[in-house]
């Protein structure tokens, strides 16, 4: 039997096959092409330091030593050059006192040039420091034995920490720490004795901690008190951006290069952790492993990717 095709029908078959072959080449190479998609990542590699995990505690700066400034004689406080805040020495002048039968005899003594008496008592500091408090100022009437003014010495500042019980165990006498004030610059310390006496609401005791210079500080500044919980001198370790967890923090992995362009996942188990850094107890990796820094998150079990250069 013979089909007899005309020349218009032929023509039509001939495009058709033409438009075909086309189409099933574009799909394939747009599959091709998301196939081929990769995330920009950058790698890094593991470090063996010391590590050191740190529990923060409240203290309160105090001065251990304060020198009372009193009156040697009941009259009138004629002139006071202390002023709160004034850095002293001992030997300085702070206040000048006119006694009672000075000023008793000051109208008399105006009349009768005989009379000649003055009746000025001079207060003098009796150790360096800081005046913290002045109680009386020019012209105010005292007592003898009133207290003028105080002098706390500098040299005794120290910082008072406040322990939960139940982290008592963490802290050791003698052992050193890091003072943190409240603009993040940090001084050098030392855990000394307890205070025996606990609060009965926080159920809290104070330890004396002294720093190792001697600042400038105000009283009452709250700072924090970085405590070493555990210390290991020598550690494997990641960077914590390194580190991918779910949501409940029970599982923690990291996205490990094959090769150049495929990441799998590899779950690991934390040990001490600081700010910025992870110690990597299991499994042991290589200081030649390389782990995704960056572009990790989300990525699935095997991932295609791409290295970014470093600027």
């Amino acid at each position: 039997m013979t089909i007899k095709i005309s020349l218009p029908q032929l023509l039509f078959l001939s495009c058709l096959f033409a438009i075909l072959p086309g189409c099933g080449s574009s799909d394939t190479s747009d599959t091709e092409e998301k196939a081929e998609a990769k995330t920009p990542v950058t790698i890094t590699t593991i470090s063996i330091e010391p590590m050191a995990e740190t529990i923060d505690l409240n203290a309160v700066s105090s001065f251990l030593k304060k020198s009372s400034i009193k009156s040697t004689a009941t009259g009138i406080v004629e002139s006071a050059e202390a002023n709160l805040g004034d850095n002293v020495k001992k030997g300085d002048l702070l206040f000048t006192l006119k006694t009672k039968e000075a000023v008793a005899l000051e109208k008399a003594t105006s009349k009768d040039t005989s009379l000649n008496f003055h009746g000025l008592i001079k207060i003098k500091a009796s150790k360096d420091g800081v005046i913290s408090s002045i109680t009386h100022h020019k012209g105010d009437y005292v007592q003898e034995a009133d207290e003028l003014a105080v002098i706390a010495e500098q040299n005794s500042m120290v910082f008072l920490l406040e322990v939960p019980y139940e982290l008592h165990r963490f802290v050791k006498v003698g052992e050193p720490c890091d003072i943190v004030l409240s603009d993040k610059q940090q001084i050098k310390g030392t855990l000394s004795s307890p205070l025996p006496i606990m609060d009965v609401q926080s159920q809290t005791e104070n330890y004396i901690v002294k720093p190792v210079s001697a600042e400038k500080l105000p009283e009452n500044l709250i700072v924090k008190i970085k405590i070493i919980k555990n210390n290991k001198p020598v550690a494997t370790v990641l960077p914590k951006a390194a580190v991918l967890s779910n949501e409940t923090q029970t599982d923690f992995w990291v996205m490990k290069l094959m090769n150049d362009s495929t990441a799998i996942k590899v779950p690991i188990k934390k040990g001490i952790e600081s700010a910025d850094k992870v110690e990597i107890l299991e499994p042991l990796f290589k200081n030649t492993d390389n782990i995704l820094l960056t572009g990790n998150y989300g990525l699935s079990d095997t991932a295609k990717v791409t290295i970014l250069k470093e600027k």
